[in-house]
């Protein structure tokens, strides 16, 4: 039993990358899905893929590398709001990851999004992780 779910599938990445893997395989839930899908969207991810045949599922991430230097375009990932610490912002107090280089991943009202989005949108939510 995993008391954080969201900081074992950061983890899991974190050390596959570490590793030098290409692909990791995470168990799946609507909130990793949403965090793959932006971490696909912002370009951190070569590709994923949804896996329902089994009971709880399965999320496959093709980690995305530089052909030359080989180092990876996720360079850290940082849990923020924990489940014992849970951190709130307004929309005027968003936060800037490496002065806007990097993420932060917002659950907000409207769904999961990234700071740039929500800053757009004027919400402010719950800070999940920072991704640079």
């Amino acid at each position: 039993m995993v008391t954080d779910p969201i900081a074992d599938y950061l983890t899991r990445i974190r050390n596959a990358i570490m590793a030098n893997h290409r692909i990791v395989e995470v168990p799946a839930s609507n909130m990793k899905k949403s965090i793959t899908k932006i971490l696909f969207d912002m370009g951190y991810i070569l590709n994923y893929k949804f896996e329902d045949e089994t009971a709880p599922g399965s999320i496959k991430i093709a980690l995305k590398y530089h052909p030359v230097t080989k180092t990876s375009a996720i360079r850290t990932v940082d849990r923020v709001s924990t489940p014992g610490l849970r951190r709130y912002v307004k929309s005027t107090e968003l936060p800037r990851v490496l002065n806007g280089l990097g993420i932060a991943i917002l659950s907000t009202s409207q769904g999961l999004m990234t700071d740039k989005e929500a800053r757009k949108l004027k919400v402010g939510g719950e800070v999940i992780c920072y991704i640079s």
